[in-house]
């Protein structure tokens, strides 16, 4: 990523995955580029709907911190989604081996986290989250070592269990982090594969 690329609207900025979505249209991720995309993710993380994402309190700086220490990561990822040329929320990757997450469950180097806070709608979109979701499996799984995708929504965030789950993620324990307790939710690829057949 290039200095140059930081002043690029996100429809011209390089993707690493792109697919095109049943009705909803091209999905296209993003790398996070902390200062550039600090005021998008801000305001999308100060709103009482993403108040399980955990930064609500915080000032823009310190939410572009947090972007810039996961940016330097080999095991983490952040992504801006794009649907259809629209910024549609964030998408962030991880390595359960790698992150306090296994200190709460038995991860496997075959597991591939994910965390995800969508953008707020313009206007509502029928199936929109899980043919998005969808989306993001086939890229978390496109590695062909992985063969389960694991997610840690706030426990008390039922709305996003309630979307894990309709997207074919079971739920696993409820399990005590730092900063929540979390609802492990776990979709392998056997079920992803019977699912999309």
């Amino acid at each position: 990523m290039t200095r140059a690329d930081t002043a690029l609207p996100l429809s011209d900025r390089e993707s690493v995955y792109e697919e095109d979505l049943p009705a909803l249209g091209r999905l296209r991720l993003i790398r996070v580029i902390p200062e550039a995309d600090a005021d998008l993710i801000y305001g999308w993380v100060r709103e009482e709907r993403a108040r399980f994402w955990g930064m609500r309190d915080l000032s823009r700086d310190e939410v572009r911190d947090i972007y810039e220490f996961l940016d330097g990561l080999d095991t983490h990822h952040a992504y801006l989604m794009s649907v259809a040329d629209t910024p549609a929320g964030i998408f962030q990757t991880y390595e359960p081996l790698e992150d306090p997450v296994a200190e709460a469950y038995e991860a496997r180097p075959e597991d591939t986290g994910m965390h995800l806070l969508l953008a707020p709608a313009t206007r509502p979109v029928r199936n929109f989250t899980p043919v998005l979701v969808a989306g993001l499996v086939r890229f978390l799984l496109s590695d062909p070592s992985k063969d389960r995708v694991v997610a840690e929504p706030d426990a008390r965030n039922d709305k996003a269990i309630r979307r894990f789950q309709g997207c074919g993620f079971e739920p696993g324990s409820k399990v005590q982090l730092a900063e929540k307790e979390a609802q492990l939710v776990f979709l392998t690829r056997a079920k992803f594969e019977s699912v999309e057949s």
